[in-house]
């Protein structure tokens, strides 16, 4: 029965697929699973009541207003999904849960506890006030894990940049009651992870011990400990490559590259080694040096005489830089404001030259809006804007902008000085942002240390150089001495009457020992007035009007004759000039430059002294090398008195100092019976100085030196058999060495006198030290 078996097939294969339809259509139909925590939220609905649970210090509705549903809404899993990312984003809240009752959506929240108290524990180095203030968190602010781990890299920021990479910060928790805790940072600082080799790869040209002083960072050395720089320092290598491109810039390498710099930390993370990989390139010299105007009315013979290079010269390009501001400086100075100079640069590979034509064209018009001033908490507006060689209408200038910059940071009142330069209300109008960061312009210092003129010393003193915000100067200052001591009074203010003019007073008493060259003492007291002004950029003018009462005293009963008859009181009443040009790139620590000085006193408006002196000084600097400067100065003087004997205490005293290899005094006239020093109506004296390094780390700052010294003073009025004065030339020739040090300078010179009189007090070894903490 064949067709019986199809039939019974047909039907149990019907039969199997209703089955699997229904077992489809059954899978359909069942709700899904919940894949997450918020399976009892779902189901659709509406939500009649939403009750929050476990809010402590934060308000129920506080929680509702963060909700992506509310009251009255549908049961929409998505949303409420959302409401507890929403939520934890608050920072408020430590764990955040939901649930379905019904029609109410339970909210249930673990709140994050409060700060009570942020402490430091282990920081021997880095100081709580320091550490406090670079963390985020605060008391009875919210802890949350997240702001807390963020604080330890900060932390840890700090301690590498201190140079201390093995440091570890590990934040505690201490739970109090009423859901508070104490925060306390457990730090183990370790120790400071030295830089213990710097190496450079590819450099053919310079040395490896040439290159480490060109860069910021050094090596670790145990004479380092006042330093900083031998610590590593990521942001300082990153300056440590723009150094040494600039280096190879200006001695010539215009194709010089930097590929990379390469910080090794040790397994024990207790130093780095720092590595350096450039390329030098070849290195270039100028070739042509041409300069052409294409500005209206001037002539490009006119500024030609500004441009220095010269070709055959190895390329500099910082050179380069400094011609091209002084064309823009010279072009304002004929009249024109609006400059644009481009050096126009041409590089010849075969010939390994580089030409450079300096094209002087017109520059957009813009003018200068407005200048507005931020960061000065102390100092006035007006200290900072009449540095500016700009106001507010004038034509833009850069060079000006620039000198502007340089006049602020003389000043020395800010710690940092930002100037910008903004668009203005119009395309030809700008603003200057001026941005400073004040520092501490208040000093108490104390002062010790030995001379050969004083002897040993003490001073103490106290100066303020922004006096309540003004950039008025006053000081105070007592020193004690073997030989002198004096109380000084000194104030100054820079713009007197608002005009360019530094005035002010000084009071002083001064007590001096002259018993050893001269047989008296002199105990000196009064005052001045004093006001100065610049006539250009390098040269200034200054009066004085000094009034003094000085005493010659405690003459010795065996002491010259000539001493003896000007015991007694001189009262002094002295107008001074003083006409100063300074062409120096440093007053303090000249290398290159020159400067003449004359100053004029007359006295005799007054008082008992009657004179008229006229002193002139001067040096001219040559940088031979890297720190090795020959230096000539010299000083003359003359007094001739007016209606009678020019006084010992007004004469010239030359030795010592300005005579090295003989006592301060030790030449000129003397009283041969009683080896007394007279001192001289005519005076001069004349260096040749040679400064260079020993071959110690520049840091040391140690010098050494080689001098020749020549000088004489001559002729007083009196005379007698016992009076010498030759008025003869003397030499003497010398080396010494001069530290910076922490404590202050430090100087030792050897003099040999070469040529003298039989008469004269040598002194071979001279000293000065001092220092001020």
């Amino acid at each position: 029965m064949p067709g019986v078996h199809r039939i019974a097939a047909i039907g149990t294969a019907i039969g199997c697929r209703i089955a699997l339809l229904l077992l489809v259509l059954a899978a359909f139909a069942a709700p899904p699973a919940a894949p997450s925590a918020l399976a009892q939220t779902s189901g659709g609905g509406i939500i009649r009541s939403i009750q929050v649970e476990g809010a402590q210090r934060i308000e129920p509705e506080t929680v509702r207003s963060y909700l992506l549903v509310q009251e009255g809404d549908r049961f929409d899993p998505g949303r409420i999904d959302r409401s507890l990312k929403s939520l934890f984003a608050t920072g408020l809240f430590a764990d955040v849960s939901f649930q379905r009752r019904g029609d109410t959506l339970m909210v249930n929240v673990v709140e994050n506890p409060v700060i009570n108290r942020i402490a430091f524990e282990g920081n021997r180095h880095i100081e709580d006030d320091i550490l406090d203030a670079e963390v985020t968190l605060r008391p009875r602010i919210i802890y949350t894990r997240t702001k807390v781990q963020n604080d330890v890299q900060r932390i840890l920021t700090v301690y590498r940049r201190s140079g201390r990479f093995a440091a570890t910060v590990e934040p505690k928790v201490i739970q109090l009651p009423q859901n508070r805790v104490d925060l306390v940072f457990e730090i183990k600082e370790g120790d400071v992870t030295e830089v213990r080799r710097i190496r450079f790869v590819g450099n053919r040209e310079f040395s490896d011990s040439k290159l480490r002083d060109v860069i910021r960072t050094r090596e670790s050395r145990w004479y380092r400990f006042f330093s900083s720089d031998d610590t590593y320092d990521p942001d300082r290598m990153t300056f440590d490559r723009e150094l040494l491109r600039r280096f190879y810039m200006k001695e010539g390498f215009a194709d010089v590259r930097i590929l990379s710099s390469v910080a090794e930390l040790t397994p024990d993370r207790k130093a780095f080694f720092l590595t350096y990989t450039l390329e030098e390139g070849a290195r270039y010299a100028f070739g042509k040096i041409e300069t052409t105007s294409i500005l209206r009315g001037l002539e490009s013979e006119q500024v030609q005489d500004v441009v220095e290079l010269e070709e055959g010269d190895w390329y500099d390009a910082d050179a380069v830089d400094d011609t091209v501001e002084d064309l823009t400086n010279r072009a304002g100075e004929l009249g024109h404001a609006f400059v644009d100079v481009r050096p126009r640069v041409s590089r010849n590979r075969e010939n390994r030259t580089i030409d450079v034509t300096f094209e002087v064209a017109e520059g957009p018009r813009i003018f200068v809006e407005r200048i507005d001033i931020t960061g000065n908490v102390r100092t006035i507006d007006d200290v900072i804007r009449r540095e500016f060689k700009l106001v507010e209408g004038d034509a833009f200038n850069s060079a000006r902008l620039r000198r502007s910059r340089q006049r602020i940071n003389n000043l020395d009142f800010f710690e940092k000085v930002d100037i910008e330069q903004v668009p203005g209300s119009a395309p030809d109008k700008t603003v200057i942002k001026v941005d400073v960061q004040e520092k501490s312009t208040g000093s108490l210092s104390v002062g010790a240390g030995f001379s050969t003129t004083n002897g040993a010393l003490a001073d103490v003193g106290i100066e303020e150089r922004n006096l309540l915000g003004r950039g008025q100067s006053l000081k105070v200052k007592v020193k004690v001495a073997q030989r002198q001591s004096e109380v000084d009074l000194a104030f100054t203010e820079p713009y007197f009457l608002d005009r360019e003019v530094a005035a002010g007073f000084d009071l002083f008493h001064i007590r001096t020992d002259r018993q050893s060259e001269s047989s008296f003492d002199t105990t000196s007291t009064g005052g001045s007035l004093r006001a100065g002004y610049p006539i250009t950029d390098d040269l200034a003018q200054s009066w004085r009007y000094t009034f003094s009462i000085t005493d010659v005293e405690n003459v010795d009963p065996g002491a010259s004759a000539y001493i003896r008859g000007q015991e007694g009181r001189r009262v002094l009443s002295e107008v001074s000039h003083i006409l100063t040009y300074d062409k120096r790139d440093s007053r303090i620590l000249p290398t290159e430059g020159y400067y003449v000085r004359g100053i004029t006193d007359v006295a005799g408006l007054g008082g008992n002294a009657r004179y008229v002196r006229n002193t002139i000084d001067g040096g001219k600097y040559f940088p031979l090398d890297d720190n090795w400067v020959l230096a000539f100065k010299g000083t003359a003087g003359y007094i001739v008195g007016i209606g009678g004997d020019v006084n010992i205490i007004d004469r010239f005293f030359v030795g010592g100092d300005d005579l090295r290899g003989f006592e301060s005094g030790g030449v000129g006239p003397r009283d041969t019976r009683t080896d007394d020093a007279l001192g001289g109506e005519w005076k001069y004296t004349a260096t040749t100085e040679l400064t260079f390094p020993l071959g110690l780390p520049d840091e040391l700052a140690i010098n050494g030196r080689v001098f020749t010294d020549i000088g004489s003073a001559g002729k007083i009025s009196q005379s007698g058999p016992n009076i010498s004065d030759t008025g003869s030339l003397r030499l003497s020739s010398g080396f010494g060495i001069s530290w910076i040090s922490p404590f202050g300078p430090i100087g030792l010179d050897i003099g040999f006198p070469i040529v003298k009189e039989s008469f004269d007090r040598e002194e071979n070894i001279r000293i000065n030290f001092g220092t001020r903490f």
